[in-house]
């Protein structure tokens, strides 16, 4: 017949099963209606279903042509202080929608690189650089420590992976925990002390004592600060003037730039151990050293090994330093105000 071969013209051979299932429909009419009226009503239905498989093809390349154009998943992430944007995502080539716990650990490696540092540049966490007390009786500001919380960056990304979006550094700020009206009353009583001797005629030592000792003199150290004495110091080198001495590494006693710088830190460690500091990172020496009763040393080494302590005496203190006739005292202070309410090791 003509019109079953305009079925087989138009349908492709998935789809011809329906012109014939139309097709024995009407003949089931059979002897109800003439021919002319059967092939009539084929022909209405063949044309509906050209139109619907046209709209149905026209469909289908709208989404294709939607899902080409759509743009890709895209996560920024911004920093705060300067509004730059510091990284780019996308989530869909690192494998977000394949992978998605594979992801979650580039993302947890990438920001913790990004608090801590790596080879090729420093990180955001900031140890804090304490502010401390000029000549004058002025404040001199130092620099506030700074934490990136990594977890909190890496639960953000990966929230924003989906579709996509700015995300901002969780950065932490804290600066030091004491009063500017304070500074000027806290050297007005001693709290703690404790002093070490050593012998003045090494000249090399002497001086390396001197310039550690001077770092820490004045020191304010607030209310839940973080102290770190290497940060406070700064490099043990030749060029801030250390010289060489005796310096114990690997067990041994050999000859270093900026040996004796131990002594003071040891020193603080005896002074600020009478009070209630909580210790972040505390190293003993290799050997037996003689300034100090044995475990009571506290190794530095600029770049390395630290003393850290955090202040949760309750009250805001200094250190002061005195140096004189081959010992070296160092003093913690407070205000006659907090004297009393200062915790103390017991």
């Amino acid at each position: 017949m003509e019109i079953n071969n305009r079925v087989g013209g138009l349908m492709t051979k998935s789809r011809r099963w329906m012109a014939a299932l139309l097709i024995g429909s009407l003949a089931v009419l059979g002897g109800c209606a003439d021919q002319a009226s059967k092939e009539e009503k084929l022909e209405e239905k063949v044309d509906e279903l050209e139109s619907q498989l046209q709209k149905e093809k026209e469909k289908q390349e709208q989404e294709k042509q939607a899902e080409e154009a759509k743009e890709p998943v895209v996560v920024q992430v911004i920093d705060p202080n300067t509004k730059a944007i510091i990284k780019t995502f996308k989530p869909e080539e690192m494998g977000y929608e394949d992978d998605l716990e594979k992801y979650k650990q580039q993302i947890s490696q990438w920001a913790k690189g990004l608090a801590r540092g790596t080879d090729a540049s420093p990180g955001y966490d900031k140890r804090m650089f304490p502010d401390r007390i000029d000549a004058n009786g002025g404040i001199v500001k130092g620099n506030p420590r700074t934490i990136l919380e990594e977890a909190e960056l890496t639960a953000k990304v990966i929230e924003a992976s989906a579709e996509g979006g700015n995300v901002e550094l969780p950065l932490i700020v804290s600066e030091s925990g004491y009063k500017p009206e304070d500074a000027a009353h806290l050297s007005e009583v001693v709290v703690a002390s404790y002093t070490t001797k050593f012998n003045s005629s090494v000249a090399g030592r002497t001086k390396n004592i001197e310039l550690s000792a001077q770092a820490i003199q004045n020191v304010i150290v607030g209310i839940d600060d973080y102290f770190s004495f290497n940060t406070t110091v700064g490099p043990s080198d030749e060029a801030h003037g250390y010289q060489p001495a005796q310096e114990a590494i690997n067990g041994k006693l050999v000859m270093g730039i900026g040996g004796g710088i131990c002594q003071t830190s040891s020193t603080l460690f005896n002074a600020v151990d009478q009070l209630g500091v909580d210790y972040v990172e505390k190293h003993h020496h290799s050997v037996t050293v003689g300034y100090v009763p044995v475990g009571r040393d506290a190794t530095v080494s600029y770049g390395g090994k630290d003393f850290r302590f955090q202040n949760k005496t309750g009250a805001p203190f200094l250190l002061k330093t005195v140096m004189a006739n081959g010992q070296l005292t160092v003093e913690v202070r407070t205000s006659k105000q907090y004297a009393d309410v200062i915790k103390k090791r017991t």
